[in-house]
This record gives C-alpha cells, sequence and structure tokens, in this order.
C-alpha cells in the first residue's frame, strides 16, 4: 500500500498521507514520496492547487520514531537533511497554492509542514503539538522560523517548550490557520476552498508567494522593488488581461494559469 495516495481532480492535485495505523507518521519512503509528488505538481500544467491532507484520524504525528531508534536507520542528521528540509522548502518554493487540509493531530514535524503551507485549514476536532520536547529534541522542518511569526514569540516560545496541545479553535483565534470547519463539513468546505484557488489565475498566486517569501528577509525598500518586479511580471500574464477584460465586460473571469 502506497504510504502517499495521489489523484488530480478539476486542477487540484490531492495529495493523502496515508500511514493511518501510525497516525500518518513519516519514515523514509513517505518522505521521499512527498518530494516526488511536490516536484510532479510543480512541473504539471494538470495541476493548479495543492491539497494535503491525512488518511484516517490524523493529519500527521510527525517523525516515526521506530525509525530514529533503528540502528540501520537513516540517523537525524539524514532525516532532516534528506527528509524534512526538503519537504518544507518544496512547499514554499512551489509556484501554486498548498493547501494543509489538516483532519485531526498534527504534531511534530507533522505540525510544521502544515505551518509552511499557503492556506491551512482544519476540523475542529483537530489539534496542534510542538511535541519535541517531550522526547528531548527541538522543533525542526522550519518550526522555529515559522510558528513565532505566526502567532508572536511569546507564544511560539512556551508551545514549543511546554508541548501542550493547541486546539484548532485556539489556533484560529491566535492566527495559526485560516478557517476551521466542524467534522462532518470539513472535506467538503476545505475541497471548495482548494477548488477556489485552483481556478484563479496561477501565476499571480505564485508571484505573491515570491513576495511572502522573501518578505522574510527584505528590508521594506528591497520589498518594494520585488513587488515592482513581480507586479511586472503579474501584468503580463494572459490571467490579468483577461481579468481586465472581465471587469470591464461585467463577467466572470476564466483564467487558466498562464
Amino acid at each position: 500500500m502506497s504510504s502517499i495516495l495521489f489523484s488530480i481532480e478539476n486542477d487540484i492535485a490531492i495529495l493523502t498521507l496515508n500511514r493511518p495505523e501510525r497516525l500518518n507518521s513519516f519514515n523514509r519512503e513517505m518522505a521521499l514520496s512527498l518530494q516526488r509528488l511536490l516536484d510532479e505538481c510543480a512541473a504539471s500544467p494538470a495541476v493548479r492547487a495543492v491539497y494535503i491532507t491525512g488518511a484516517g484520524k490524523g493529519f500527521s504525528a510527525g517523525q516515526d520514531l521506530s525509525e530514529i531508534t533503528d540502528p540501520e536507520g537513516p540517523g537525524m542528521v539524514s532525516i532532516l537533511h534528506e527528509h524534512y528540509n526538503p519537504i518544507v522548502t518544496r512547499i514554499r518554493a512551489l509556484p501554486k497554492p498548498v493547501i494543509a487540509a489538516v483532519n485531526g493531530v498534527a504534531a511534530g514535524a507533522g505540525a510544521n509542514i502544515a505551518l509552511c503551507c499557503d492556506v491551512i485549514l482544519a476540523a475542529s476536532s483537530s489539534v496542534f503539538i510542538q511535541a519535541f520536547s517531550r522526547i528531548g529534541l527541538i522543533p525542526d522542518s522550519g518550526g522555529t522560523f515559522l510558528l513565532p511569526r505566526l502567532i508572536g514569540w511569546q507564544k511560539a516560545s512556551a508551545l514549543m517548550m511546554l508541548g501542550d496541545k493547541l486546539s484548532a479553535a485556539e489556533a484560529e483565534r491566535w492566527g495559526l490557520l485560516y478557517k476551521v470547519y466542524p467534522d462532518e463539513i470539513f472535506g467538503v468546505e476545505t475541497m471548495k476552498i482548494a477548488k477556489t484557488l485552483a481556478g484563479m489565475p496561477t501565476k499571480s498566486l505564485a508571484y505573491t508567494k515570491r513576495a511572502l517569501n522573501a518578505s522574510f528577509t527584505n528590508s521594506f525598500e528591497q520589498q518594494l522593488q520585488e513587488e515592482d518586479r513581480l507586479q511586472y511580471a503579474a501584468s503580463h500574464t494572459d490571467d490579468f488581461r483577461e481579468g481586465v477584460a472581465a471587469f470591464l465586460e461585467k463577467r466572470a473571469p476564466v483564467f487558466k494559469g498562464e
């Protein structure tokens, strides 16, 4: 059985982490498969949005600890350098919107992979846990970079050190995610968001993502220059011309991601 289920529907690539018996915890095969599929999504013109979720009751419990403790396993350095760092780097670089549809527990690296996605949606029963301190580790997978920027230094520091569970409702109030849906309508409502994103001007969204990435390190003046460059590129797309024409003609635009 594949550790990740993959399909493309209505221009949306659906990636389902598929180790439900282990709460979709990552092993090497699953991590490398996710990297490969993200590369396919980046390259495929058939994909205009990426939707990542988990099978069963969890999004992802993070690293499969049996792999860490296995003397024949890849080891911690390889797990970071070859598994998680490439995953989060790919998600941030992917020139299409990536949705994290968090359907249950998101812990450790599983939580931080969700945090690096462009739009984070959660089922009401979901919880987020920076579980690293519970086993004597530090947050990885970009967590120490992203979480303080999402919810502030103090809350991020406390969550990381205490390893507390953060409910989906609290996460929404704190600004960690975009929206929470009741479990019974979670799949339908999150797919509506994915369909909306897949129908939008894809290059414009990619440029927006590049601008946001650049804002992590740019000064205000540098960011204005980055906006100038990206706006110039966006204004030369077919979707920009379609958007303006649709506005002037008082009709709904039909974007093609070009």
